[in-house]
């Protein structure tokens, strides 16, 4: 215990000094690095199975072009926005005058990220953690195979639990009655939507019809794995497929990459390549 304790507490300290003296979040980048770390393991895992006759080729490819378009899925809903317009009234102090501009509030379809993956496996950590207690139980240890991680009835309560969790995490995230007021008082209104109450239900109103696509397809996201390994797929090959990990993979690369974009254009540079950019920048 306390040589774990000393190691998370050194990494803590590695990471806020990746953090001051490097490029991005300096626990994210250790934590992607110990994800990816073990993506050769399981690329070499699939070309034994395929050298040894186990697996059609051609099914390995059809494996690799769904990876790519799941990891395009992601990014897209990883970056994907609903803007709402923003009209700032004229103001006149002394002879300058302020406001009169047009702004955009950024909603983000997947706001939460990747907690509410977290949150509900741990809550279905719970059940099975509670029905081990009675090893000796022939109906507990039939309950039990209810909620083993390849059960349907897993998958369905995860999935539903995610998207509890994404709708909640979403609300305490971002207040629309906050964000309300301090357009109120900045003198910012919605075209069409008067100030005040309206303009809080609006807000609503939009967050809650876009949360729910990102919600389902993270719930799809984390079940993804499971799937793929009732097809044949390898648990280490499975698991980039989806869930936390591919989550984490994809947010913290676009996140790096996006600070490397403003690095540069600090420094009066256009990009690695012109066609480079990402869309966030644009």
């Amino acid at each position: 215990m306390i040589i774990l304790t000393a190691g998370t507490i050194f990494m803590m300290w590695l990471g806020e000094q990746i953090t001051d003296r490097g490029i991005g979040n300096g626990i994210s980048l250790i934590i992607f690095i110990g994800i990816i770390a073990e993506f050769p393991y399981s690329v070499f895992d699939e070309y034994q199975i395929v050298a040894s006759g186990a697996r059609n080729i051609l099914v390995e490819f059809i494996y690799i072009g769904c990876f790519l378009l799941i990891i395009a899925g992601v990014i897209a809903v990883t970056v994907a926005t609903r803007k709402i317009p923003v009209q700032y009234a004229k103001r006149v102090v002394g002879r300058k005058v302020f406001g009169g501009v047009t702004q955009y509030i950024p909603m983000k379809v997947n706001s939460a990220g990747v907690m509410p993956l977290i949150f509900a496996q741990s809550i279905m950590f719970i059940p099975s953690t509670f029905l081990s207690f009675f090893p000796d139980s022939e109906m507990m240890q039939g309950i039990s195979k209810y909620f083993d991680y390849t059960s349907w009835v897993y998958s369905i309560v995860y999935s539903l639990l995610i998207i509890f969790f994404t709708y909640f995490y979403t609300a305490i995230a971002f207040n629309p009655k906050d964000v309300s007021d301090n357009m109120k008082k900045q003198g910012g209104f919605i075209p069409g939507v008067r100030p005040g109450k309206p303009t809080s239900d609006y807000i609503d109103n939009i967050l809650t019809k876009i949360t729910l696509p990102g919600a389902i397809f993270l719930a799809i996201i984390a079940i993804l794995p499971t799937l793929l390994m009732k097809f044949g797929v390898t648990t280490g090959l499975a698991s980039f497929f989806g869930g936390t990990s591919l989550l984490i993979i994809v947010g913290v690369a676009l996140d790096t990459l996006q600070q490397i974009e403003s690095h540069l254009l600090m420094r009066h540079y256009d990009g690695f390549m012109k066609t480079g950019k990402l869309k966030a920048r644009r």
